[in-house]
């Protein structure tokens, strides 16, 4: 880019580059701590050299596929803004769809006993304490890093959520009204992986037809749930019917699959024992 660089020229040199416009006024507004829509009616603001030089870092970080969330420091995530790094997933927005479904399920229970599985930046936990705030939310995770961004967030957030460092039930005591969990379920062997190559690898997949963690999970689910308990579980687009089959093996009643928001099939749920509606 020669002579002074202005948002607009900024912007065009970033989508010759190849990036997304949309991607771009994010760097770009993170680089000059403005909000977005600053950038539309002040096109013609001219960078300093530092801007300049930050967001052409950013830029091409960006083209080489990292993502937005990881260049800024932070998601957007069912009304919160979390802090996120390249040790957690990036929260996705099918995600919330899981946490709608929880609320639904703990609206007039103020003391259920919930717990998140898997937790990363702490998205569904503290997500369903803000809507939530009369339950008592555990968050677990197996990454001492993952669980560091998570008490940030918390904290940060002021939302009282405990925290332990756990593999699904290994380490985890008591019982509980709702169980959540996003555990990594995408096959060893399936190509998406590799457009993912950014974000922890332990928390996309766990190898082989993906399923490893969810077998787990719904093994051990019924001697950690509270008598009418639930248990709500996120997974592949394909996988619906297979861990259908997991919950009705188990026993678990009433199963039913939630699609997400481009309409697939992306969060299943079931009770155990006798459901006080």
């Amino acid at each position: 880019m020669n002579g002074a660089a202005t948002v607009a020229s900024a912007l065009a040199e970033a989508g010759a580059l190849g990036l997304d416009r949309l991607d771009a006024q994010l760097l770009l507004a993170h680089v000059l701590a403005r909000p977005r829509i600053w950038l539309v009616a002040h096109d013609d603001a001219v960078l300093e050299a530092a801007q300049r030089t930050a967001f052409g870092s950013l830029s091409v970080r960006r083209h080489a596929g990292e993502p937005v969330a990881y260049l800024v420091g932070e998601k957007a995530f069912h009304g919160l803004v979390l802090r996120v790094d390249a040790s957690v997933l990036v929260p996705r927005p099918d995600t919330e769809v899981l946490v709608d479904w929880a609320i639904e399920l703990l609206a007039g229970k103020a003391d259920a006993r919930v717990v998140d599985l898997g937790t990363g930046s702490g998205a569904i936990a503290l997500a369903v304490k803000h809507a939530c705030p009369g339950a008592s939310v555990l968050a677990t995770d197996i990454s001492d890093s993952a669980l560091a961004v998570a008490r940030n967030n918390a904290e940060r957030l002021r939302l009282d959520v405990a925290m332990q460092l756990a593999a699904w039930w290994r380490g985890l005591e008591g019982r509980f009204d709702l169980i959540l969990g996003n555990p990594p379920y995408i096959a060893g062997d399936d190509p998406h992986l590799a457009a993912l190559r950014h974000e922890p690898t332990l928390a996309l997949t766990p190898g082989g037809d993906g399923l490893a963690a969810l077998r787990e999970i719904v093994a051990g689910a019924r001697d950690h749930l509270a008598p009418g308990g639930r248990i709500l579980l996120e997974h592949g687009y394909d996988q619906a019917e297979a861990v259908q089959a997991l919950l009705v093996a188990q026993g678990f009643e009433g199963v039913e699959t939630r699609r997400d928001l481009g309409g697939q099939s992306r969060c299943t749920g079931a009770r155990v024992g006798p459901f006080a509606a």
